[in-house]
């Protein structure tokens, strides 16, 4: 697998049936990389599972309405459907894997398979492109980075890589789905952003929240926010695990 497209592919016969990963707080996009630390033996049973057959995991945001310390937490139907692209095994029987967004779906219903995880059957969520708009569409890539570029770190490598994006070929829905990723929107427009497969409503649904001046990330180092759109690819080694949010 050499590139993003290789990557967020699914697999042939896809079936519809994922396995459920909930956290709370996060909410992962197509297209976005998330490290993951992994030593709940439930989760550890659902990795292998993952590893001997078709490397998928499917992350689902545990609702902020949610009792805490239940089994079985309510979760949005909402889900990003995720490709493993690195593990490490670490000593007690601990993981650290790199996943990777694939698609959209949304979960039809959860299912007993006799599994000590949660399984659901989902339908994937295309994204839908509005026919003959690749002009307008390009204008919008440009609005789209331009507000992007007006919140980030103004340090070289930051702005150097908004540049090769303006530049590159990378596609609207992409470049959505990895900056919704990145900033720190609040869960419930983060899940709305990835509840809309209508790439170019996205976009600008993206482009108002940034607009808003709700997030300023001016003060912030570029390695504290990891903003780095031109190097969304799997790498031979994860970045630092496990970050805060990512423990089971």
């Amino acid at each position: 697998m050499d590139n993003l497209s290789d990557v967020t592919r699914l697999p042939d016969g896809f079936d519809g049936r994922v396995r459920l990963f909930p956290l709370p707080g996060l909410v992962m996009f197509p297209h976005a990389m998330q490290p993951l630390h992994l030593f709940e033996p439930r989760y550890v049973e659902m990795l292998r599972e993952a590893m001997s057959t078709d490397q998928l995991i499917a992350m689902a945001t545990v609702l902020e309405n949610a009792p805490p310390l239940i089994k079985t937490p309510e979760i949005s139907p909402i889900v990003c459907i995720g490709r493993i692209v690195t593990h490490a095994e670490l000593d007690d029987d601990r993981h650290n894997i790199l996943l990777v967004g694939t698609r959209r779906a949304r979960v039809r219903r959860e299912i007993d398979a006799g599994r000590s995880f949660r399984i659901a059957d989902v339908d994937v969520i295309d994204d839908y492109y509005e026919p003959g708009e690749s002009e307008r569409r390009t204008k919008l890539k440009l609005r789209l980075l331009t507000a992007f570029g007006k919140i980030i770190p103004s340090s070289s490598g930051a702005q150097k890589n908004l540049h090769d994006l303006m530049a590159g070929q990378m596609g609207v829905g992409p470049i959505t789905d990895i900056i919704a990723y990145t900033l720190p929107f609040d869960s419930k427009e983060k899940l709305r952003l990835l509840g809309m497969p209508n790439v170019d409503e996205r976009a600008e649904a993206l482009i108002d929240l940034m607009e808003s001046g709700e997030v300023q990330l001016e003060s912030v180092s570029v390695s504290e926010q990891q903003i780095d759109l031109s190097d969304q690819k799997p790498q031979d080694e994860p970045p630092s695990f496990p970050p805060p949010f990512s423990l089971n």
